[in-house]
């Protein structure tokens, strides 16, 4: 939902730390001159404002739920900018799930004009972007498998409760992992903290960040309780990866 969560009063809600200001977790990942954007958040815009972007060459979904996709619609400056449709790639099931969302993008009838321009992909695998290989890695988010995505020393997982065995080889001593870490406390379809934890022992990233905080943890106060190689992620935060 956000931090400050709306209506809420609690400590990390009202803090002046700039880090405890959250919007909903997404990535930009820029290399070879392109720009490939994970999940298009309902804070989309402001995101993509912060970061500066000029250009945007693809989205990946990791899955259709409202937190990671309604920010679609704003991918209209860049196909204006680019005169060209921006591709899209997703499950076939998170691919349908857009579709229904966002009807008035892909039935061809909407009368106002105005609409994004995209080309949708269906994700059957490793799919090479721009020169980049990208590695869909299945995780399961409380009942539903989504996605998250290797590319190469690093791993972006965001919105799982559960690692299958299957998916753990491809995580294995990367340089830089993202993981789900909601809060300390037991949810149906994320990780809690030392869930994460438990994770990053097993796979042994030299660097882990947690992501899709909510504001069940203060910024400062929960980097002092972690080891030295795990930090929690903060908007706006910049990386560099080997590939």
């Amino acid at each position: 939902m956000g931090v400050p969560t709306i209506g809420c009063g609690c400590a990390v809600c009202r803090s002046a730390d700039p880090k405890d200001k959250r919007t909903r977790p997404s990535a930009l990942l820029e290399y070879n001159g392109r720009a490939v954007v994970i999940d298009t958040t309902p804070d989309f815009r402001a995101q993509a404002l912060r970061a500066g972007m000029t250009r945007l060459d693809a989205v990946l979904f990791t899955h259709a739920h409202a937190d990671h996709i309604l920010g679609l619609d704003d991918v209209r400056p860049f196909n204006f900018r680019q005169n060209s449709d921006v591709p899209i790639y997703g499950t076939r099931s998170t691919i349908e799930t857009i579709q229904r969302m966002f009807r008035y993008i892909f039935d061809g009838s909407y009368p106002f004009g105005g609409t994004p321009s995209v080309t949708v992909n269906v994700i059957e695998g490793p799919l090479e972007l721009f020169g980049l290989v990208f590695t869909p890695v299945p995780v399961i988010h409380g009942k539903m498998e989504v996605l998250g995505f290797k590319f190469g020393r690093a791993a972006y997982l965001t919105d799982f409760s559960y690692l299958p065995e299957t998916s753990l080889p491809l995580l294995e001593n990367l340089d830089l992992l993202f993981l789900d870490a909601l809060r300390y406390t037991p949810h149906p379809t994320h990780c809690t903290v030392e869930q994460a934890l438990a994770y990053v022992e097993r796979l042994r990233p030299r660097q882990a960040l947690f992501t899709h905080i909510c504001h069940d943890l203060a910024h400062e106060e929960t980097n002092a309780k972690l080891p030295p190689h795990v930090r929690l992620s903060y908007d706006g935060m910049e990386l560099e990866v080997k590939v």
